[in-house]
């Protein structure tokens, strides 16, 4: 079934079950079901280079030199306190870039995934869920900045498995999660990849969050090379306009016959709300990454080249209302090595954007 009629059909039989359920039980029945949507339009220019793809690495709003859409997300959401679920549909240029590798039937699944409360305080979910992974979320409005951060880009978006979460207090949550590997809807190789995530919040104004993944990342008919990263970020609201964050990564991967290869990452975040509609936020960022580990590839050779990239961002943000968000963000990036091109596509250490973007919730 196609994607457009897949979403018809979907908006059909949710609309039809409100006609159906009685009028003295619907208000218990109809209550916990949720539509949601999301579009991100956007047009993103390049000052360097000449190609309507930009760097490989980055996988939201890649396009360049270009009206289109990042991501377009459509669903349902269920909760009752005892039973929960979702199942959303998404399409976009984010879609054709990061889901590449995936089974074409499955690339178009936001989320899809059901659960309960085993124990009191306790969800388990099984399916397809947003990754445990990182302070920024796939979709841009949730975000402080408009484009993701290098750590982000190059981090699970997504994840398929089990995941259990302890809500130990209003300021404590555990998490486990068995999965299918880092970022695979479909498992590789057979073998299963573990999670966790502890987050902390002091006080109201102050967030803390531990995550970890641990598993083998190579197909099956490869030398096993296990990886294990830890992502940490906190983010503090210093006053009711300024806020900031910071956010750290740190991984290893084994290396067949030599060092294991290692990767780090870092990022700080300010936003500042300049008046009820208006807010700036600033991002100033590093990725750094033996034989280019992750970033280029999952298996660098060890005579492939070390990956040194920093970078920052600037971008002011426009909400005329509560479902509409316009955006624009100048963003520069500096390599140690050329892995960029310039006009005359002769390779370079710099490159920048700038992007614009009109995103809607419903």
């Amino acid at each position: 079934m196609k994607l457009p009629l897949l979403v018809g059909h979907l908006l059909f039989s949710a609309a039809a079950l409100a006609q159906t359920v009685p009028a003295d039980s619907a208000a218990k029945t109809l209550n916990p079901l949720t539509v949601y949507g999301f579009a991100d339009a956007y047009y993103g220019y390049d000052f360097t280079g000449n190609s309507p793809q930009r760097p490989g690495f980055l996988y939201a709003h890649n396009r360049a030199n270009e009206f289109a859409l990042n991501n377009g997300v459509l669903g349902l959401r269920y909760n009752d306190n005892r039973a929960r679920g979702a199942f959303a549909l998404h399409t976009g240029t984010y879609v054709e870039a990061n889901y590449a590798n995936e089974p074409p039937v499955l690339r178009h699944v936001y989320e899809a995934y059901a659960g309960f409360r085993p124990l009191p305080n306790t969800w388990l979910d099984l399916g397809i869920f947003p990754s445990h992974i990182g302070f920024e979320s796939a979709l841009s409005k949730d975000n402080w900045t408009l484009s993701r951060s290098l750590m982000a880009e190059n981090s699970p978006y997504y994840e398929a498995g089990a995941r259990l979460t302890w809500e130990a207090s209003p300021r404590w949550t555990v998490t486990g999660l068995v999965l299918n590997g880092w970022q695979n809807l479909r498992d590789n190789n057979r073998g299963k990849a573990l999670g966790t995530q502890l987050q902390w919040k002091p006080t109201d104004q102050l967030t803390l969050n531990s995550s970890t993944f641990f598993g083998n990342e190579q197909p099956q008919d490869s030398s096993r090379r296990r990886r294990f990263f830890h992502n940490f970020y906190l983010s503090y609201a210093a006053t009711s306009r300024l806020s900031a964050a910071a956010v750290f990564d740190v991984g290893t991967q084994q290396a067949p016959s030599r060092k294991a290869d290692t990767w780090h990452a870092g990022a700080l975040l300010l936003r500042y709300q300049l008046a009820d509609k208006w807010a700036v936020a600033g991002r100033a960022e590093y990725y750094a990454a033996r034989h280019g580990v992750v970033i280029f590839s999952s298996r660098p050779r060890a005579t492939d080249a070390n990956a040194r990239i920093a970078g920052a961002s600037l971008n002011l943000d426009y909400a005329p209302n509560r479902r509409v968000l316009c955006r624009v963000e100048g963003r520069a990036l500096q390599a140690q090595n050329r892995i960029f091109a310039d006009d005359r596509s002769r390779p370079t250490h710099t490159y920048g954007n700038v992007t614009s973007s009109i995103a809607l919730s419903l």
